[in-house]
């Protein structure tokens, strides 16, 4: 299962170990007990979400193959309840062509500083996309030069800016998966890691349809998954 992002990314699902009834078992064995009827089983998720028993959910678990802007990577792996394995730009120059292009261009919003929206103003859109392609040929002739001339892969990719793409593998259990979405499935959060919030949201959905959808009705804080799934 595969979804692409923005220009040039994508999030592809890698493995899965277990299904909604892993975290019934998990729950049960408290009592040495195992499954029950569809219904029941069920009933159980929406219990221990509603209840806040989360452990459970920690059996539950995605392996994802990443592919964003570095930028958004970084964000990424401040969620530190996972494991992460990163294309290295000491090793190859695998891909190392590909930078993110955006369609639009945002402009600081006033009232929440943290925040941005989009700009109305076309010239200065088309101008600040036209530059930021620019510097990015600028820099990736610059960086061929560099390796041309002898230097290091480690030390040639300093110059390298964080719109270029990195890809990471990331397993992750659905507990702490639920707890990115929270805060990267959000209105609050950059547009860009809320695109890939809203996919990681549609595989989830799809594999652990029970699991998501008391995921949704009792724990969800955040303000897009409703609307858009």
């Amino acid at each position: 299962m595969e979804i692409n992002i923005l220009d040039k990314g994508f999030i592809r699902l890698v493995d899965l170990l277990g299904n909604d009834k892993t975290a019934v078992r998990a729950a049960r064995v408290s009592y040495g007990k195992e499954l029950s009827t569809d219904e029941r089983d069920k009933k159980l998720i929406s219990y221990l979400m509603e209840h806040k028993h989360h452990s459970p959910f920690e059996h539950q678990v995605f392996t994802f193959h990443i592919k964003t802007p570095i930028f958004i990577a970084r964000q990424w792996m401040r969620h530190r309840i996972g494991s992460y394995n990163e294309i290295s730009r000491r090793y190859t120059t695998k891909f190392a062509e590909e930078f993110y292009i955006p369609d639009h261009i945002r402009v600081q919003d006033t009232e929440n500083k943290q925040g941005s929206i989009p700009t109305e103003d076309k010239h200065m859109e088309n101008k600040s996309i036209g530059i930021i392609k620019y510097t990015y040929d600028y820099l990736f002739e610059t960086y061929n030069k560099l390796l041309e001339m002898g230097v290091a892969r480690e030390m040639a990719r300093m110059i390298l800016p964080v719109g270029q793409y990195t890809q990471f593998y990331w397993t992750v259990n659905a507990r702490s998966l639920m707890n990115f979405l929270n805060l990267r499935a959000d209105s609050h959060a950059q547009w860009e890691i809320q695109q890939y919030a809203i996919s990681l949201a549609k595989i989830f959905k799809e594999k652990l349809p029970w699991t998501y959808e008391a995921f949704i009705k009792f724990e969800y804080k955040g303000d897009l998954l409703n609307e858009v799934i």
